[in-house]
């Protein structure tokens, strides 16, 4: 009854061979495993799977060998169902309810892939050809006359009414199957949950029966069965929470139940599960005193579970309740112990608290006063409980804490940070006054304090200021009055003094008078090496908010930035943080300032880039110049001095904007004086893509950020990088072109030596890939970008368009696709690409059949259908001749086909024009049959 497909005769023969089972399992050879691993897919798709999977199960097999029997049954029923003739399927289904009897008291692998294969079966019957199919389950198990014992046979059903929502689930199914079959489920849960409720309440049932209910429960409720249709099994579940061997299943069972996305529809059924919950919380209490982590974590999961789904309703009837739910949770989220040391439940309960939030945000003004009323002060107490537990351990205790630890923790308190956030909506100003207030109190007591307290409420202020407007609260002032107070003695404590800093650099601009309390902190914690992430970006963020009020401050900003770039006191990624910096800072100064800054901040490195150009080139000044022109990089990246008008904007005082400049601009005088020196290095490095990267960074963020400004410099830069790319293509210099494309080549006064750029660039690029450009594909990425950019610049449909097929014969990649399906749609409208298209078409579409037929990657096969479609579409009458012109050519474009599925291939393609889709399919299908693959295990994954 099945066919026999000639992919089979690649490996298989058609006897199954034990000894490759043995090779699988038993030898240590990798080659051989490989070998036999092929083999035995081969063997599982084929027709013969049928026969030899039934004698694989026999009793006197070692249980691998009697797994792979049960594998081979699975696949063939879940992937190749269509193979099996209807007639069939009683007998399959007899065969296998006998094989899991046999299996009841014998492997529990096997039995579970035994069980798998009848679920699939059951899946693909339902609910026409086998009505009823799990009450029929539930009877045949049920059977005295059953081979195994009640115990077995017990576990056996439980097994398979587990696996069946689980197959359900990874199921092929089509999507109209899908929906029947999930009804068809959901009407049977009422088969299943009697059962599972008589064996939970049973007092004799033992321990394995019990938890292998509530892993049903658990796989049935993942289908959306309704949580009024399963409350009796999960208030039952509660009960197996007092046994520690079923405690971890039970969790999941009743969490899985309560979080289901309907489930807040069941406010009856919430409402009798919150005393449930409540009555943990003696045995949540013993749990935290004893350390138990695993029980505490698990209540609390229930707690939250019912928590998130319960605040979604209106609950002012039953507040009092609820209420005490919340203050469980609110226990949870105050666990003692340091995360995640000493705990790991906490951070459980956090998605809680926005969630309930967000629901009392929600309702009307009038309901919304209520709930307020009775939950500002559960908020207000939550704000100190996160605010503790974001609190450091001491010393000595975190310096006991491994890497991955510290990092734990890390991430902790950026999610309290978070969730502060969300509380501020709530609270508001109310709350930065709470915090002020407590951090006044404990800056002028007279009692000694911990570092950690006053860290923890600054954390506050910052995780608040940094992603909330806080320009209208009137306790910022006091607060950056309080900040020079704080005795700094902690490396910890310093960092949260700069990023809350930070995060108020843009009140500081507003209120520039209070920059000169919190600036010269700053400034001094430059110079430590552990601070340097946070002082420096607290810098950065000064100097791009207030730039306008730093000129009386800049030369002090200077020198000490100077001082701490030649003590190398940062890393490499801080030292260009601190180059953007600068390159603020100086943004707002006259031109002169600008200059005469400019002069000293890079005259030492250009002195170190000379002497290192003039070296013999290694590894170690390799690295020195790059980081000297990386520096130079982020200082061009944010020197832009044709932003000062527009920034101010309206009502800023005139003494505040910068004069007019006249002659080029500062960073268009410094890249003229360095060219010679970067030609210089260029010429020893031309062949290392990392300098030559470096080089082209520096241009590149200046043209980005001067535009027009630029212009000076766009002769000579094209000649040098046509000299680069001539000797030495590489991707960054083509990345660099692109950008003087953007910018440029509209201009009419520069688009010569730009135009003489892209075609230099271009001439050299096609001769590489005439050699064959699989081994330059960032060339390839970044050439295919520069077409695309000059396509908008200068309308160059054509030679677009033949660069493209080019590339197309060459080296299939993803960023042509766009040029073709963009360019496509004008073949009826712009002659010059219509002529294209007629003249070069053909090519194109026997370079994308190429590809399909095996010589590109089955991954790119969604970018070809598209061009696919797109000729279709745009030029049906064309593709139609082509089609049949190209495909008549034998063995092409797969020895493997015949003349009967190239036309197949020809009359789908052709006949879809409007599903997309649909073409993917066709394509994934066609290139499947070329490669030998259909009907493959491979096939089957793909």
């Amino acid at each position: 009854s099945l066919k026999r497909r000639p992919e089979h005769d690649i490996m298989y023969s058609g006897d199954m061979k034990p000894e490759a089972l043995h090779q699988l399992y038993y030898d240590p050879n990798i080659d051989n495993k490989n070998l036999a691993q092929k083999w035995l897919m081969q063997a599982q798709v084929s027709p013969q799977a049928w026969q030899f999977c039934w004698a694989l199960l026999s009793p006197d097999k070692v249980p691998e060998i009697q797994y792979f029997g049960a594998s081979a049954l699975h696949t063939k029923i879940s992937r190749y169902w269509g193979d099996i003739p209807a007639e069939q399927y009683d007998s399959l289904k007899t065969q296998l309810f006998s094989q899991i009897a046999c299996f009841a008291s014998g492997s529990r692998m096997v039995l579970t892939r035994l069980c798998v294969a009848l679920a699939s079966l059951a899946l693909n019957m339902m609910p026409e050809a086998w009505p009823g199919a799990v009450a029929e389950m539930v009877r045949a198990f049920q059977e005295e006359g059953n081979v195994a014992d009640g115990r077995a046979r017990c576990l056996a059903l439980l097994e398979l009414l587990t696996v069946l929502p689980e197959e359900f689930q990874t199921s092929r199914l089509p999507q109209y199957r899908k929906g029947q079959v999930r009804g068809a489920l959901g009407a049977e849960w009422a088969s299943v949950w009697p059962l599972l409720r008589q064996l939970l309440r049973q007092p004799d049932s033992p321990g394995p029966v019990k938890a292998r209910v509530l892993r049903c429960l658990s796989s049935w409720v993942l289908l959306d069965v309704p949580l009024s249709e399963s409350e009796a099994l999960v208030q039952d579940s509660f009960s197996a929470l007092a046994d520690p061997e079923l405690f971890d299943t039970a969790v999941e069972a009743v969490v899985n139940a309560i979080s289901q996305p309907d489930s807040q529809r069941y406010v009856n059924t919430l409402l009798k599960l919150v005393p449930q919950v409540l009555q943990l919380q003696d045995q949540l209490r013993e749990a935290v005193q004893s350390g138990d982590m695993e029980t505490s974590h698990g209540i609390c999961r229930i707690a939250v579970a019912l928590g998130e789904n319960h605040s979604r309703y209106d609950q002012v009837e039953h507040w009092q309740s609820f209420l005490a739910l919340v203050n469980m949770i609110m226990f949870c989220t105050g666990i003692p112990g340091h995360y995640p040391v000493n705990e790991t439940t906490s951070s459980l309960t956090l998605t809680f608290w926005y969630t309930l939030q967000d629901d009392i945000m929600s309702f009307e003004a009038d309901k919304q006063a209520v709930y307020l009323q009775v939950y500002r002060p559960v908020y207000f107490q939550l704000v100190d409980v996160l605010l503790h537990k974001a609190q450091f351990p001491s010393d000595e205790e975190y310096a006991t804490w491994s890497s991955d630890e510290k990092e734990q923790f890390r991430i902790y308190r950026v999610d309290i940070s978070d969730t502060l956030m969300y509380v501020y909506e709530m609270l508001g100003a109310e709350l930065l006054s709470n915090l002020y207030d407590k951090l006044g109190r404990l800056l002028t007591s007279d009692q000694p304090t911990s570092w950690q307290h006053t860290e923890a409420l600054l954390y506050g202020f910052q995780s608040i200021a940094e992603t909330i407007d806080v320009n209208y609260s009137d306790v910022i002032p006091g607060l950056i009055g309080l900040i020079p107070r704080i005795n700094i003695n902690n490396v910890q404590l310093a960092d949260t003094v700069m990023f809350t800093i930070g995060a108020l650099a843009e009140w500081l601009a507003d209120h520039p008078v209070m920059l000169s309390s919190v600036l010269p902190l700053v400034l001094q914690a430059l110079g430590n090496p552990d601070l340097s992430v946070s002082s420096v970006s607290t810098l950065k963020k000064i100097c791009r908010e207030c730039k306008y009020d730093l000129p009386p401050y800049a030369n002090n900003i200077v020198a000490v930035s100077q001082e701490v770039l030649i003590k190398q006191i940062h890393k490499t990624s801080q030292c260009m943080w601190l180059m953007q910096a600068l390159g603020f800072l100086l943004s707002a100064l006259p031109v002169e300032d600008i200059l005469r800054n400019l002069h000293s901040l890079i005259t030492p490195y250009i002195q170190q880039l000379e002497k290192l150009a003039a070296e013999t080139p290694n590894p170690s000044n390799k690295l020195a110049i790059i980081h000297i022109l990386g520096l130079l990089s982020n200082l061009f990246t944010t020197l832009d001095i044709s932003k000062q008008e527009d920034e101010l904007g309206e009502g800023v005082p005139l003494v505040k904007k910068a004069l007019p400049q006249s002659g080029p601009n500062p960073v268009v005088v410094v890249l003229q004086q360095v060219f010679a020196l970067i030609q210089t290095v260029l010429s020893k490095w031309l062949n290392d893509s990392q300098v030559v990267e470096a080089v082209c960074a520096i241009f590149e963020k200046s043209v980005k950020t001067l535009l027009q400004d630029f212009a000076p410099m766009v002769s000579q830069l094209s000649e040098m990088l046509g000299q680069m790319y001539s000797t030495i293509p590489q991707a960054s210099a083509l990345d660099l072109t692109r950008q003087m494309v953007h910018i440029f080549a509209s201009e009419t006064d520069y688009f010569p030596p730009i135009k003489a750029l892209f075609e230099l660039v271009t001439s050299v690029t096609l001769s590489i890939f005439q050699q064959g450009p699989r081994d330059h594909p960032d060339i390839v990425d970044s050439f295919m970008q520069l077409q695309a950019q000059l396509k908008y610049a200068c309308h160059p449909e054509v030679a677009v368009f033949h660069v493209s097929v080019g590339l197309f014969l060459a080296h299939g990649v993803r960023n042509h696709t766009s040029l073709q399906t963009e360019l496509l749609p004008h073949c009826a409208d712009v002659p010059s690409v219509g002529q294209v298209v007629q003249e070069e078409g053909k090519l194109l579409l026997q370079a994308i059949l190429e590809a399909i037929g095996g010589q590109s990657s089955r991954s790119l096969m969604d970018q070809f259908s598209e061009i696919l479609f797109s000729m279709n579409k745009h030029c049906f009458a064309l593709l139609t001749v082509w089609l049949k012109e190209v495909l008549q050519r034998p063995n092409f474009p797969s020895s493997r086909l015949t003349a009967e599925q190239k036309d197949t291939f020809s009359q789908q393609i052709l006949r879809e024009r409007v599903n997309k889709r649909r073409v993917k399919e066709i394509v994934k299908e066609f290139t499947l049959l070329c490669r030998g693959l259909h009907g493959t295990e491979y096939a089957a994954d793909y």
